[in-house]
């Protein structure tokens, strides 16, 4: 692969990926904004608005027939959360010209249609169209209040609440339902233009075509993007303490029948010059996977709960522990959970944990060059972050990384709250994911 990355208009970056390694080719466009209460909802339920229809194909019908004429190129909103940065737009995939009867090239029209549909929407009077606005608000309210029936995420994202509710990281990627229902079309509008104006925006292309190409049909195709004063100070807020001066624990019951333990760490003093591929081989050795600690040891040896992983956040420099547990088995998972950190600390990092943690991490991430979904989401974030690097190139500054790094890292973690959703007696049907 061969990678360029570029400014090709006012606040618009793009990195392109050269490959002839896949069958389709991809493009995405991602309007960047600080993640906020008050706007979060309006942003994610923007691009489903404009998926509705355009002036050119002005519903759904229209759309669907447009990209079956385009070889069965397909365009999707995209809503994500990255650190404290919200990120909205679309993604395109079409079929690369070397597979199409005659070699067309898909990637000028897939372009097209993908600033069409974010430049161009169908309006009346200047505005979003009502039925459209109130038909995907109700969708996103729809979502928003779902949530609640993904207990394990559910947890995790009470437990970002409770931990981050002085940031703006408690948000979620989608709103809040109270800040969504209030959305009407006119609203809506007004803050349509005001994104377009003000956002900086990330292009990632991936595909056969050369970097120069794909940065000449782009800036042809988002020429009439709007243009004003922008916003370039976003970012995330890396706090390396908890407010607190102790560790918080919350405890809230719900009609589950598997508790649902969630505990969240600040990875503290370490984030001041992350060493990103040292942070990722700790969060495995510590229970990033089936050789981890916490599978070994509080699953596996001692039987404390169902299925137990971290995952890391290093982009706000968090990292939870997630974990299905059976009530009575609470203080006794968390104390062990805590005790295999304390066992990091202290060094006891065996030189087989460290070479399966490498070896699993460096796979998983070189196995990312194989989607181009992985990909456009690895540089994304990796632009965000003002990194320049590959999956490979990572896996491999992780394979380098010693149990001398590992120890330093743990010995930097802190927890900061403890949050656990205990059943409250009512559940009859145990259907609760018990297997990672």
């Amino acid at each position: 692969m061969v990678t360029t990355r570029k400014k090709i208009m006012p606040g618009v970056w793009l990195t392109a990926l050269r490959t002839d390694k896949f069958k389709t080719g991809c493009l995405s466009v991602s309007l960047l904004t600080q993640l906020s209460r008050d706007t979060a909802s309006m942003n994610a339920l923007i691009p489903y608005v404009l998926r509705r229809g355009t002036t050119p194909c002005p519903d759904m019908e229209a759309l669907s027939e447009r990209m079956d004429s385009m070889y069965g190129t397909a365009v999707e909103p995209v809503v994500r959360r990255i650190g404290e940065i919200q990120c909205t737009g679309f993604y395109a995939s079409f079929p690369e010209a070397r597979f199409l009867p005659g070699g067309e090239d898909m990637l000028p029209g897939a372009a097209l249609l993908t600033s069409e549909l974010l430049l161009a929407p169908n309006t009346r009077g200047g505005l979003l169209l009502p039925d459209y606005v109130d038909s995907e608000r109700d969708k996103l309210l729809d979502m928003i209040r779902a949530r609640i029936n993904d207990r394990q995420g559910y947890a995790l994202q009470r437990c970002i609440e409770e931990m981050c509710c002085y940031e703006p990281y408690a948000v979620m990627r989608l709103g809040d339902e109270k800040t969504a229902a209030a959305i009407r079309y006119q609203k809506l509008t007004k803050h349509y233009h005001a994104l377009l104006a003000a956002s900086p925006a990330e292009v990632f292309y991936c595909g056969s075509a050369d970097g120069e190409t794909v940065a000449e049909v782009v800036r042809d195709a988002l020429a009439s993007l709007p243009r004003g004063e922008i916003d370039d100070d976003i970012g995330t807020d890396v706090r390396m303490n908890s407010v607190e001066t102790t560790r918080r624990e919350t405890v809230e019951e719900l009609n589950v029948s598997q508790g649902k333990l969630v505990m969240g760490f600040r990875l503290g003093e370490c984030m001041e010059d992350p060493d990103i591929p040292a942070i990722r081989v700790f969060n495995t050795v510590f229970g990033g996977g089936v050789t981890s600690k916490l599978f070994a040891n509080v699953r596996e040896k001692l039987s404390l709960c169902y299925y137990a992983s971290s995952l890391l956040e290093a982009h706000k420099g968090l990292m939870f522990v997630s974990s299905g547990i059976d009530a009575e088995n609470y203080e006794a998972a968390r104390d062990e959970i805590l005790r295999q950190l304390d066992e990091m600390r202290s060094g006891n990092v065996t030189d087989a944990e460290l070479a399966s943690a490498k070896s699993c991490l460096a796979s998983d991430l070189r196995a990312a060059e194989d989607s181009q979904g992985e990909l456009e989401g690895f540089y994304l974030a990796n632009a965000l972050d003002g990194v320049q690097m590959s999956p490979s190139e990572l896996a491999a500054l992780c394979e380098e990384v010693t149990k001398e790094q590992v120890v330093e890292t743990a010995n930097s973690v802190v927890c900061d709250e403890i949050y656990f959703l205990k059943p409250d007696g009512t559940a009859e049907d145990d259907d609760d994911e018990q297997e990672i």
